[in-house]
């Protein structure tokens, strides 16, 4: 049974950090791109970072210099390091380990919050 659980949300004050984290189980979790993904409220869901299966990373330019993806595959968890929080980052972040087109999967998301 596969299962992905993010966490690490929570209220911050602008030029806050926080670290996210993906852990997943029920499946390869070292051969998975993993992809972090936002949804702010009204807004479509977009992508923000991946890493992929050799560990080579992209972030989005929107927070460039700003977030950080890694993961640990002896831990089955990904993380996204967020620095210099903005309130435009405010959205529920959802974690994605991507196997194929047929094979990807979802977490329920992890809620951040960026406000004074």
């Amino acid at each position: 049974q596969v299962q992905v659980v993010e966490s690490g949300g929570d209220l911050v004050q602008p030029g806050g950090s926080l670290r996210l984290s993906c852990t997943a189980s029920g499946f390869t979790f070292s051969t998975a791109i993993v992809r972090w993904f936002r949804q702010a409220p009204g807004k479509e869901r977009e992508l923000i970072a991946h890493i992929n299966a050799d560990g080579s990373a992209l972030v989005t330019d929107s927070v460039k210099g700003r977030f950080t993806i890694s993961r640990d595959n002896a831990k089955n968890t990904a993380y996204l390091q967020m620095n210099s929080l903005k309130p435009e980052d405010t959205a529920m972040y959802y974690c994605n380990p991507y196997l194929n087109f047929a094979h990807h999967y979802w977490g329920q998301g992890t809620l951040v919050t960026v406000s004074s």
